[in-house]
């Protein structure tokens, strides 16, 4: 890989952190001077990272404005999330079928290394890495539905995972989101498939309940 192919990465990887934590609001614009300047080198991988938050739907490029961290609507994320609604609960209940005992004793693990997160962080925030390091990624995995991966880890993953955080900052949300993953994997583990499926549909609707609260707040302020 080349200097310009690894600083391309790095900034992919810092800005794509940033969007879905919020530093980075919805809206707001990417300078591609100013990340020349934070980050050296030339234009190129600069670019080449912006395009690559696009390519993830997490910027888009808007005429004559240049590239902005995405902004939806709430019609639009309400859009997005009845399908989440509908295709993650599915793979909830085909991982209560499917998971070997070792990946549901791993996602056990995960919660505990998720539980110490929010734990150090006071209780403020559920921040989940992307891929493996997310609960919800792993659910996917194992409903060893190739095309259902395809579907949510694709083109939806990164802005499903930008507004989760939003609502995970929410007071006592932490903890509760927390609670809700470690029901849903006892569902899991004991092999109870629609009981699976109907807590993963419970905790996805008080996640977009959550979210439409939030948004409403912002919008009046």
């Amino acid at each position: 890989m080349s200097e310009a192919q690894t600083l391309a990465e790095k900034v992919f990887s810092e800005l794509a952190t940033a969007i879905v934590r919020g530093e980075l609001a919805p809206g707001e614009r990417l300078s591609e001077q100013a990340l020349v300047t934070r980050y050296g080198g030339s234009r190129a991988p600069i670019r080449e990272a912006i395009q690559k938050l696009e390519a993830r739907n997490l910027v888009v490029r808007v005429p004559h404005a240049g590239a902005r961290v995405v902004s939806l609507s709430l019609e639009e994320l309400r859009d997005i999330y009845e399908v989440r609604l509908e295709l993650e609960s599915m793979a909830c209940r085909l991982a209560a079928e499917r998971m070997s005992d070792d990946e549901i004793s791993a996602l056990e693990k995960l919660l505990e290394e998720h539980a110490r997160s929010i734990e150090a962080d006071q209780g403020l925030s559920y921040y989940q890495k992307s891929g493996n390091l997310d609960f919800h990624y792993r659910i996917i995995e194992g409903s060893k539905n190739s095309r259902l991966h395809q579907m949510l880890c694709g083109d939806l993953y990164h802005i499903i995972r930008m507004y989760r955080y939003r609502t995970s900052t929410s007071s006592e949300r932490p903890l509760q989101a927390l609670k809700e993953h470690q029901r849903i994997v006892e569902a899991i583990k004991s092999r109870d498939p629609q009981l699976a499926e109907l807590l993963m549909r419970r905790h996805i609707q008080v996640s977009l309940t959550n979210l439409e609260t939030r948004l409403a707040h912002e919008a009046r302020h």
